[in-house]
């Protein structure tokens, strides 16, 4: 656990005094708007304020401080995000949202409308919460769809390293698929991501469970495509690449030995993964032996093997044809087969 967010009724001034006297650090990280960190043990812990809001324009509002739980718990996004817990374990439900987390239902608080206005955010956050909370087998809330639909155009004014934040984030699900494709129905994708396609998420999924791998963010991505995922989601230079890489050489035509030596085994089986997923055709472990087998190859020649018989760009692709007769003969041919070539 990163960190742990409490919430109170005490003032920010009186946080500060409790914390400094029971010898604890304090950092006042948001104390305008009522937080302040309190670090024991070298872990942090967010204390802030119960609040209401003023006004609201945006992400932006205009707050007071509070002594009541249930307007604190007004200015959060889902019903099963507004309940609090008293330190004996004692839960505090002030807006019925027990009931929705039980039911796995993820539920807007109050009017689905204003909760998004607040922040366009809340409509990738609301696919996000149903991919890891939501029951599958009942659906979406039709309200909340309902008020998505209507504010979709929203999207495009939010920050992509946020968007692209809650994408990945939907993406690391256990089973995204349901979310993603009502994200499609809804147009949502579309604007985050445009040209992206989900038909192959659901097989990607199933064949994942097959392999038993883990969920991973980057392999489901490269599964939508899309029209430049790093710009449009603020990737990294290293998961930009990684997509990149998954996409072109899942419809490529390398094999699992040689994607094993070039790629290694985790990114291979990724690969093949989402190849079989592309092309419709099932999991087969037996591709496992040889991505291993070429994972841990090693190219008996080096460039100065090859010198001074070649030089310059000769040498580059004297090397690389060898080296492909290599892979070609699983790896058998000795350094002397090849220098004698």
């Amino acid at each position: 656990m990163a960190d742990i967010d409490i919430a109170t009724d005490a003032q920010p001034g009186t946080v500060l005094q409790l914390a400094e006297k029971a010898r604890f650090k304090t950092v006042p990280t948001g104390i305008e708007h009522g937080t302040v960190t309190v670090v024991c043990d070298g872990l942090p812990h967010e204390v802030t304020t119960f609040r209401k809001d003023v006004e609201t324009f945006g992400r932006h509002a205009t707050v007071a401080f509070s002594t009541d739980v249930a307007e604190d718990a007004r200015r959060r996004d889902f019903t099963m995000n507004a309940l609090y817990a008293r330190s004996d374990g004692t839960v505090i439900d002030p807006l019925g949202g027990l009931p929705d987390l039980k039911a796995r239902r993820v539920r807007f608080i109050e009017d689905p409308n204003q909760r998004i206005r607040e922040d366009y955010l809340r409509i990738l956050r609301f696919f996000r919460f149903h991919a890891w909370y939501g029951d599958p087998q009942t659906g979406l809330d039709e309200e909340a769809l309902a008020a998505v639909a209507q504010h979709i155009d929203g999207l495009s004014g939010l920050s992509r390293e946020r968007v692209g934040n809650e994408v990945v984030k939907l993406l690391t699900a256990h089973d995204p698929a349901a979310s993603v494709a009502a994200m499609r129905a809804s147009g949502a994708l579309m604007v985050v991501l445009p040209g992206a396609d989900d038909r192959d998420l659901a097989p990607l999924v199933h064949l994942e469970g097959m392999a038993c791998v883990a969920p991973d963010g980057m392999r489901r991505l490269a599964a939508l495509g899309g029209d430049s995922a790093q710009d449009r989601l603020r990737l990294s230079k290293t998961q930009a690449r990684r997509v990149d890489m998954l996409r072109s050489e899942a419809t490529g035509l390398r094999g699992p030995a040689e994607l094993g030596y070039r790629f290694g085994e985790t990114d291979g089986q990724d690969i093949l993964l989402l190849r079989a997923a592309l092309l419709e055709q099932p999991w087969n472990d037996s591709v496992l032996e040889p991505l291993r087998k070429g994972a841990a190859a090693s190219f008996p020649l080096k460039a100065a093997d090859l010198m001074p018989a070649y030089e310059g760009p000769r040498l580059g692709q004297r090397l690389k044809e060898l080296e492909q007769r290599w892979i070609d003969s699983g790896f058998t041919l000795t350094r002397d087969d090849l220098l004698a070539e």
